[in-house]
């Protein structure tokens, strides 16, 4: 949309018309019932609205008289951006904001079955603590120590496409670790502030940027519908990612992270050309296929 049109706008008037845009975008068409239920404005607001989408954007809308639907025009180019995993979601689980809630997917779609999710109850007190950059009290269960009373200043969530967890300094042990939801019992915020080595800015993994150069894996045929998949423009993907979470991110896409691309099996697409990259970075070990270097050299 036009900068100085959308200024124009109010915020409210934005959204309806982004779902109009998102509507004739991804489904080819759009009706006034489709804005009544997704904002509960009435049939004549539902009206002004399409009438104001088809002002500001006519070649994106057609009105289908016989079937009193507007379409998809045949010059369509959308009118704000719309981002793949935003998309995705609200095709997948519908749109919802807790209040009127449509759970019913816009599509058919099918996704792997989620086996881990943080209860709410656990989730809401750390995200008011990182809000509010407070320490809380909570009861964690290890797989290394088991159960036991710790406080930690959490400053960050992070989705490693398996599981939640919240980054945090840890009093116990004195160093910043990483939390799983789902493992967090009973937290309770404090109310103190954080001390200076607690901070986020302190946490080395955190604030380290590793480059990572991934190419397709050098034992398949055709690298080229490797580039198509990943949408390589080059001959690989260069990815800057935080050092806590690379190994993570390397577990997740099933990348292929050792020195001699040793790992066979079907789903080892990519390669991480560069494995020196991950040196000093905690999480390697989590990696594919991941030697260190100091290993290879004492052999």
């Amino acid at each position: 949309m036009h900068p100085q049109r959308a200024e124009s706008l109010s915020h409210a008037q934005r959204e309806r018309l982004a779902y109009i845009d998102f509507r004739l975008y991804f489904m080819g068409e759009i009706g006034r019932p489709d804005l009544a239920n997704r904002f509960g404005v009435a049939p004549a607001g539902a009206t002004r609205d399409l009438a104001l989408y088809r002002e500001v954007a006519p070649q994106n809308i057609e009105f289908d008289g016989s079937s009193k639907i507007y379409r998809i025009g045949k010059a369509f180019v959308p009118l704000f951006e719309h981002a793949s995993p935003r998309v995705l979601s609200a095709l997948a689980l519908g749109f919802g904001d807790g209040v009127n809630v449509d759970s019913q997917s816009l599509l058919p779609c099918e996704s792997p079955a989620v086996l881990s999710s943080a209860r709410m109850d656990i989730l809401a007190p750390i995200c008011r603590a990182i809000h509010a950059k407070r320490p809380v009290a909570i009861r964690y269960h290890s797989m290394s120590s088991g159960e036991s009373e710790r406080v930690i200043v959490p400053f960050a969530l992070v989705d490693t496409g398996l599981r939640w967890h919240a980054r945090a300094f840890d009093r116990k042990s004195g160093e910043f670790r990483d939390f799983v939801l789902t493992r967090i019992e009973a937290p309770t915020l404090l109310d103190e502030e954080p001390n200076a080595n607690e901070r986020p800015d302190n946490d080395i993994q955190w604030t380290r940027i590793v480059e990572l150069d991934f190419v397709p894996h050098p034992r398949l045929s055709h690298p080229e519908i490797i580039k198509m998949d990943y949408g390589m423009k080059g001959s690989s993907i260069q990815m800057r990612v935080r050092a806590a979470v690379a190994g993570y991110m390397l577990l997740r896409w099933s990348v292929d992270a050792s020195p001699d691309h040793s790992l066979k099996e079907e789903q080892y697409r990519l390669w991480l050309s560069d494995p020196l990259a991950l040196y000093g970075v905690e999480n390697a070990k989590l990696a594919p296929g991941y030697r260190s270097p100091v290993a290879q050299t004492k052999k």
